[in-house]
């Protein structure tokens, strides 16, 4: 800990030092709630979607052996793909309390009627084109909800880091230089009215 010098110009500054690092920790601490918030809203959300992609993902590896049966494994293998047309991937763009979070959204388009150039054409295997490519775009969301609570755990790790330190470490080192400060004032204002009292019975007996 530093020496500082105990007077009162310095006894104000570290109280004013200290009140500002009372408003940061108070705001690091409201921080730190409105992120636990968000963590839980985006691990909802993720639990929501991650129950669809395991529909999906089980209605699309059942599409799979139906496909397999009808053309077997070496015939669907050379099927031609469906002609999906797939848009951008979108990303909407939000912030918590500065922190840049995405949604993210993709889209895509089958043709009206099935125009696939396949010898042996199926409903089975069609069906499968489309299912597997609604579990990519369920996949695309899941995949910008994690990244999302990355960024959340990771600021969420740095906000209380910060907050602690305020309050385990530089809080109760200033309040004890504070302490420090008014004893010795304390102890300073004793001695001079102990030297005015002094001073005064000498001149009076003079």
């Amino acid at each position: 800990m530093q020496e500082i010098t105990p007077t009162r110009s310095v006894l104000l500054e570290l109280r004013d030092e200290r009140r500002a690092m009372e408003e940061g920790y108070y705001f690091l601490d409201e921080k730190r709630l409105v992120l636990a918030a968000q963590i839980i809203r985006e691990l909802n959300h993720y639990e929501s979607e991650n129950n669809k992609y395991e529909i999906l993902r089980k209605e699309a590896a059942d599409s799979l052996k139906a496909a397999i049966l009808r053309h077997g494994l070496e015939g669907l293998q050379v099927y031609p793909v469906t002609d999906i047309d797939w848009k951008p991937l979108l990303l909407d763009e939000r912030s918590v309390l500065g922190l840049v979070l995405h949604d993210v959204t993709l889209e895509y388009e089958t043709p009206n009627e099935v125009t696939s150039a396949a010898c042996n054409p199926s409903p089975e295997a069609e069906y499968c084109h489309i299912v597997f490519a609604k579990l990519v775009v369920n996949a695309a969301t899941l995949a910008g909800i994690t990244r999302n609570l990355q960024r959340l755990h990771e600021e969420y790790q740095k906000t209380a880091k910060r907050a602690r330190a305020l309050e385990d470490i530089l809080l109760p080192e200033i309040d004890t230089q504070l302490e420090e400060i008014e004893a010795s004032l304390e102890e300073l204002e004793r001695e001079e009215v102990t030297r005015v009292r002094y001073s005064s019975g000498r001149n009076l007996q003079i």
